[in-house]
């Protein structure tokens, strides 16, 4: 726990029932899953496409993959690398790998051969689990040859669905399967699960032992691999748990359309449902007409997500005909949650929709909302349990700012990882003294809340004057024409920088440069208005439909 001389400002504020000083233990990751299949043993774990699996039924996979995974020679310390989508493989795979002190290497299935190449080459893993679709085997099998990757483990797609769709696609989309020739190098999934015999469970110290490698461009630009512990991923998972207060363990539905392999998906979908004994429907990808005919259907109480999917949600077709309601709690992350999404999302569900922090390095969560109570506009919210956050100068690094005063925001507490793998000159940068230096710039007021102004690296300075490109989306984002909004600085010989805007318009509206200058001009000095703005039919956005600026 950490040390303290007084209570701190956001405590005043915290839910209620919900302590800073909260006793979080440090276990192995796995015993997350143990603990689910014994007290939700009848609980519906995962629905995919229909097909429907007991906490019970996952924990006897978990641990026969786990058996599997060690006959085929991983044990402690190995690094197995994941590339898959949403599926019950991931979440069978995950837990076993971890159960036998393995460390998960999630892989980003959108990737290149040459993107994948390079985090494998990094992270050095032994064996890597994928299915048997052809366009992701092809990848897999290319990795096989050309890296240090010794065995294959494949599993058959159509072994997670219901036996009508199954034969639905053996029939009409067989061609999409790849071929295998399965031997000592590849190996089926599904005979690794054939083993009735129980795993070998090293002895885990949750505190040093690695859990994922976890890929991020981080705070310095380049991918690495955040190392986090079992503590971390533990922690992260316990902390949202008690933050989310009023949910009911064992009867909440969680909709997984995040994928898994990201971060934020991994802690608040699938580790939290699996902590709370939550039912997950899992999306492989996101298509926005299967996403919303599932709420209607299946009624999920939970959604956690990116403004860019909250925005899609309200700006469907005839989206107030559909009965959303069921949607009891979202929390939004990976970018700044503008308010016109918010209220508008909140409006058409009746749900509570916060925003909450959170980087790679911290596993992720490090701040959120209150989801009942006070809720600051633009605030990232307030520190998790035992979660410390300082706002601190970015000269020289030392000291704190004065309340109310912009500096970098830094994180303290048990989900802030150990290091970057292979990286000692990078992880001194951004890990000192026990603090995150996140690369955020932002401030905290007089209650403790959190406002994050922009990446350190996003700064604009034009003329001599900084602005965040944040505050100037946030304002474009209010003319109703707007669907999507984003803000760069461009070289400028004379002011070193200036303000560009890149927009993209709702269905069947219209806006030009002028007109949205002209609607900007009130609200922001005349430095921060921008001096170019290009319109698009669509902005770039990452997997998880985070905007992507270096697309831009």
């Amino acid at each position: 726990m950490l040390g303290r001389k007084k209570a701190y400002p956001w405590e005043k504020h915290y839910p209620e029932g919900v302590s800073w000083d909260a006793d979080i233990k440090a276990r192995p990751v796995a015993t997350l899953m143990d603990d689910a299949a014994e007290n939700f043993a009848e609980v519906t774990a995962i629905d995919f496409f229909g097909k429907t699996y007991t906490y019970e039924e996952i924990g006897k996979q978990v641990n026969a993959a786990a058996k599997g995974l060690q006959n085929i020679g991983v044990n402690k310390g190995t690094r197995v690398a994941l590339l898959l989508p949403n599926c019950p493989q991931f979440v069978i795979s995950y837990f076993a790998i971890l159960k036998i002190g393995g460390v998960v290497v999630n892989c980003n299935p959108l990737y290149t051969i040459n993107e994948l190449k390079a985090q494998i080459n990094d992270a050095d893993p032994k064996v890597l689990i994928t299915l048997n679709l052809a366009k992701l085997y092809e990848k897999a099998d290319k990795l096989l040859q050309s890296t240090m990757i010794e065995k294959l483990v494949v599993s058959e797609f159509t072994s997670c669905l219901p036996t009508f769709k199954r034969w639905m696609f053996n029939v009409f989309k067989i061609n999409e399967l790849a071929m295998v020739s399965y031997g000592m190098v590849k190996v089926s999934f599904e005979q690794l699960l054939a083993t009735t015999s129980m795993p070998r469970v090293p002895e885990i110290d949750p505190k040093e032992d690695l859990a994922v490698l976890q890929y991020t461009g981080g705070t310095t630009g380049v991918p690495k691999g955040a190392m986090l512990t079992h503590q971390n991923v533990y922690a992260n998972a316990v902390q949202c748990g008690m933050w989310f207060t009023g949910l009911e363990d064992g009867k909440e539905t969680m909709m997984g359309v995040l994928p898994l392999f990201h971060v934020f998906a991994m802690t608040v979908i699938m580790n939290l449902s699996v902590h709370k004994g939550c039912k997950m429907i899992l999306h492989p990808r996101l298509d926005i007409k299967k996403l919303i005919a599932d709420i209607v259907k299946k009624k999920p109480t939970l959604m956690p997500g990116v403004p860019t999917l909250f925005s899609a949600i309200c700006q469907y077709p005839r989206i107030s005909s559909y009965n959303l309601s069921s949607i009891k709690m979202c929390i939004s992350g990976g970018a700044p949650l503008p308010s016109d999404i918010r209220s508008s999302f909140e409006e058409l569900t009746g749900c509570s929709l916060i925003e909450g922090y959170g980087l790679t390095e911290s596993s992720p969560v490090a701040s959120a909302n209150p989801l009942f109570g006070d809720v600051k506009e633009g605030s990232i919210g307030l520190p998790l349990p035992q979660t410390v956050i300082e706002i601190r100068n970015t000269e020289g690094r030392r000291g704190q700012v004065s309340k109310g005063d912009v500096g970098e925001i830094c994180i303290k507490g048990p989900q802030v990882m150990k290091g970057y793998y292979n990286s000692p000159e990078h992880t001194k940068k951004v890990l000192q003294s026990g603090r995150l230096h996140t690369g955020d710039m932002g401030y905290m007021d007089e209650d403790g809340y959190v406002f994050v102004v922009d990446r350190l690296k996003e700064l604009i300075i034009t003329s001599g004057f900084n602005v965040y490109p944040s505050e100037i989306e946030e304002e474009i984002y209010k003319h109703p024409a707007v669907k999507e909004a984003a803000v760069k600085g461009i070289d400028d010989d004379h002011k070193g920088q200036v303000v560009k805007a890149f927009v993209a318009l709702n269905t069947g509206q219209t806006l030009n440069e002028k007109e949205l200058i002209d609607f900007l001009r009130s609200k922001m000095a005349k430095y921060k208005l921008p001096s170019q703005v290009e319109f698009r039919d669509e902005l770039p956005k990452t997997l998880i439909g985070k905007i992507s600026k270096k697309d831009l």
